[in-house]
């Protein structure tokens, strides 16, 4: 994801097939002084226009059919699923709108975590106060600071989890039997196997994730680069930081003349072999990958020793939103222990809940307990184990930047 506001045009034109939005915005003040009956009310019949990265068919399937059905259903609700490539292009349509002047807009709902959330909540694009309104956010525990803070901006009720991830390698055992479980063994296995090895380029969200780990290694851990950002410390940092990046550049696939766009083009890399190392910010991809046969079922994910970043990512209500009351309805199903429950299945998803189940029925919990890890899929509780935390957004958009001036140029 990316935070740089700019070239709208082309996300506009990822909004056009979508049907047409409420000719009038609903009032969000209106709805907090409702009733969430009412609210159910205000929203059925209607349509939501959700925008979320499109790189993962169980994903879109997940969201279009299962979460879409039952919005049909139950509430006679529209779900419109618009892919993107980046989650900024969804920012800058709304951004646009707004600094237009337009009351209402094209967006209801944005997946979205880090720098993308915090822009939107400093520049006021964010509809906040509304969370407590929805019945199931009391299965959400809101104190623990994973979830009360993304990358460390606090979410104070402007946006509603989603799913918890950590970053995981992959290798197929078959073919490389001890992958490389450090940074620093990591960059010697590069070197020493030169061409089996990239990562795309920043800003690709994923991309962007792997240069911090390096970054973070530079810096001798995590623990001097939490809190606000230090421009002293980022220089001093840097100058490591791009040294070992580009001093790999020789070793990377194509000898690092060019770097893969998206982690999607990595994904196929690996499955045909042209690389023989994988990462993600979702180690159920990689069981997914098995069972739908574009990984070998010798395909396995696993976690660094000295650690690897892990986050929430989150759904948010742009302020000029003109479905507000069918958006909540949305919400609060993707925070059901149903829902919640369906997508942490292994062939479904495989994603990490951020429910308490403990304070779901009885069913549910049932459900969560007997869930079963896809073979390829390393233990959440191994990967907690070694939990990095996320940086602030500043951090976060000056390692990009600097990766992109210093590294990829």
């Amino acid at each position: 994801m990316k935070t740089v506001i700019g070239g709208i045009g082309g996300a506009l034109v990822l909004a056009a097939g979508m049907a047409p939005f409420a000719a009038t915005a609903q009032d969000g003040e209106a709805l907090l002084a409702m009733e969430w009956d009412e609210i159910v009310e205000a929203a059925r019949g209607g349509e939501v226009n959700v925008f979320m990265w499109g790189g993962a068919d169980n994903i879109n399937a997940y969201v279009s059919d299962y979460i879409g059905g039952l919005l049909a259903d139950e509430y006679g609700i529209t779900l419109n699923r618009v892919p993107l490539t980046d989650t900024a292009e969804a920012v800058n349509i709304v951004l646009g709108e707004v600094e237009a002047g337009a009351a209402e807009g094209a967006v209801d709902m944005i997946w979205i975590n880090g720098e993308n959330f915090r822009t939107m909540k400093q520049g006021d694009l964010a509809w906040c106060g509304y969370v407590e309104k929805l019945p199931n956010a009391e299965l959400v525990d809101f104190d623990n600071p994973a979830i009360a803070n993304d990358f460390g901006t606090p979410v104070e009720g402007c946006e509603v989890p989603w799913s918890r991830v950590q970053f995981a390698f992959a290798h197929d055992t078959a073919r490389t039997e001890e992958p490389p479980r450090t940074i620093p063994d990591l960059l010697d296995w590069a070197r020493a196997n030169p061409g089996r090895f990239t990562y795309p380029a920043p800003p690709d969200f994923t991309g962007a994730a792997f240069v911090r780990h390096v970054f973070i290694h530079a810096a001798g851990g995590p623990e001097t680069l939490i809190g606000p950002f230090d421009q002293a410390k980022f220089d001093e940092v840097a100058v490591k930081a791009w040294d070992i990046l580009n001093d790999l550049e020789p070793s990377l696939w194509r000898e690092g003349r060019t770097y893969p766009t998206s982690i999607t083009q990595l994904q196929q890399m690996f499955a045909n072999r042209e690389v023989d190392l994988f990462f993600t910010y979702d180690p159920a991809e990689v069981g997914t990958a098995v069972v739908n046969g574009i990984f070998p079922e010798t395909a396995m994910s696993y976690g660094l020793e000295d650690g690897t970043l892990a986050n929430t990512n989150y759904m948010v209500i742009p302020v000029n939103s003109p479905n507000k009351a069918a958006a909540m309805v949305l919400q609060n199903l993707l925070l059901s222990g149903e829902a919640q429950l369906e997508k942490a299945q292994p062939d479904v998803w495989g994603a990490a809940t951020v429910i308490e189940p403990d304070r779901a029925s009885d069913e549910v919990q049932a459900g969560f307990a007997a869930l079963e890890r896809h073979p390829s899929v390393v233990a959440i509780e191994e990967l907690g184990q070694a939990a990095l935390p996320e940086l602030q957004a500043d951090w976060t958009q000056a390692i990009e930047d600097g990766w992109i001036e210093n590294v990829g140029n």
